[in-house]
């Protein structure tokens, strides 16, 4: 029962829907609901003497406070919008203002540098030792040469979209073809979570299944035992009993009979190449020294990149740069240019097991550099000099940096591709195979 004492409120009109906060003005920051400001009583003398130190409250929640001459009404100060009034924007918004912030909150955009960047923990040298023996309270970072491996790991998983074929060669034989081959495929395959394998399509009973699996494993099974099966294999599982596993790296090996080796033809190697596209996402060739060999010609017609191998030498030098020129000058029947493309974006590998004091590499280099798009040293290596199986971590840290440096920049090209099998569509034939197994 209200109090004898109750002071109604003044009638005021009240607005037809509540004022929208995004107005602008003061009031309209108020929680939808709060009821309107009261106008000041008219005259004091009209309500009853209350004492004091007993204020009255009524329904509406006003207090009478005694200031100056009579009480006065005071209307309590307004709570802030609550979250059902920040984010409730039915009357809030017009019709085309769907999009328009809330309460001055964004999508989340604000908190993108709220967490404070965490140093890695070195691995290597006297800060690995530094942070081991102070249990990582004191991190003094990476290193340079940590910071440079970290970042040729970021390239070198270079995400593909597709099936990509890296052909390398040289129409010079002894400067480290096969070799690099190897190294490439270790490295992109260590590094890389893809499928990645290795082709010998040396017509001259290549060595790349020697210096990766062995000589004694890589007779067993030959490429020429998948040629013969090549209609039976419908699964990688299948396909992975014709080929040899050189750690992460699968490697096709070459016929060693000189005879059987020099049958494998263009047509050959395109039906090879259109299998193992299907099951592996990059597929690195090492050709022969023969340009105009019909297995290089396929070869070169599929390749989305080319790394052409030579040496810091006259003989190597210029080697290299006579297989560039064929390339860049050679025309098929209809007058085209079909290799320039490779060439303009061919990577250069100059092998310096042959050098000496008396050439200066560095006109090499600069001849080359301004000729294709990256030129890379591989230094001379007691382990890879022996001929023996290659073992990436028997190498010396200055020949690892190189060979990683060289996978780097090979998958650099990686999201630049407009030939090859980029643009011949063979990942088209697993959709084919799986509708013929049904």
């Amino acid at each position: 029962m209200p109090s004898s004492n109750h002071v109604p409120p003044p009638e005021t009109s009240t607005p037809d829907e509540a004022p929208s906060w995004l107005t602008g003005d003061a009031a309209a920051w108020a929680a939808p609901g709060a009821p309107p400001t009261p106008a000041p009583v008219a005259a004091a003398a009209a309500a009853p003497e209350v004492p004091a130190e007993r204020p009255v409250s009524d329904e509406s929640s006003e207090q009478l406070v005694t200031t100056g001459p009579g009480p006065q009404p005071v209307r309590p100060a307004p709570e802030p919008p609550g979250p059902a009034a920040i984010w409730n924007t039915d009357t809030a918004a017009g019709p085309g203002d769907q999009d328009t912030e809330v309460a001055g909150f964004s999508d989340g955009g604000a908190f993108a540098d709220v967490v404070r960047p965490k140093l890695a923990a070195p691995t290597h040298g006297w800060r690995a030792a530094v942070y081991a023996v102070t249990a990582g309270r004191w991190n003094p970072g990476l290193s340079e040469a940590e910071l440079r491996l970290k970042d040729q790991v970021r390239r070198v998983t270079t995400p593909l979209s597709g099936p990509f074929s890296v052909a390398v060669g040289s129409i010079k034989g002894g400067v480290g073809k096969t070799t690099c081959t190897g190294v490439l495929g270790l490295a992109m395959a260590e590094y890389r979570g893809d499928r990645v394998i290795a082709i010998d399509a040396n017509p001259d009973a290549g060595t790349l299944g020697d210096r990766l699996v062995g000589e004694a494993q890589a007779g067993r099974r030959t490429v020429r035992d998948l040629l013969r099966d090549l209609d039976q294999v419908r699964t990688s599982t299948q396909l992975s009993g014709y080929t040899h596993l050189a750690g992460r790296l699968r490697v096709l090996t070459s016929e060693q009979a000189p005879e059987l080796s020099e049958m494998f033809s263009d047509g050959d190697y395109e039906r090879v190449l259109r299998l193992l596209s299907i099951y592996a996402e990059l597929l690195l060739t090492d050709c022969g020294t023969g340009l105009v060999h019909s297995a290089m010609q396929g070869t070169l017609r599929h390749a989305d990149s080319l790394v052409v191998v030579g040496a810091p030498t006259k003989d190597g030098a210029s080697r290299a740069a006579r297989t560039l020129q064929w390339l860049a000058t050679h025309q098929d029947k209809v007058g085209r240019f079909p290799y320039r493309d490779l060439v303009r974006d061919a990577v250069v590998v100059l092998s310096c097991d042959r050098q000496s004091r008396y050439v200066d590499d560095t006109v090499i280099r600069d001849y080359f550099a301004s000729r294709v798009r990256a030129v890379v040293e591989l230094p001379a290596d007691p382990h890879l000099a022996t001929g023996d199986v290659i073992d990436l971590d028997a190498l010396a840290p200055a020949t690892r940096d190189a060979v990683l440096e060289l996978a780097a920049v090979v998958a650099d090209g990686f999201q630049s591709r407009t030939h090859g099998l980029a643009s011949h569509g063979f990942r088209a034939d697993l959709a084919d195979r799986q509708v013929g197994m049904r």
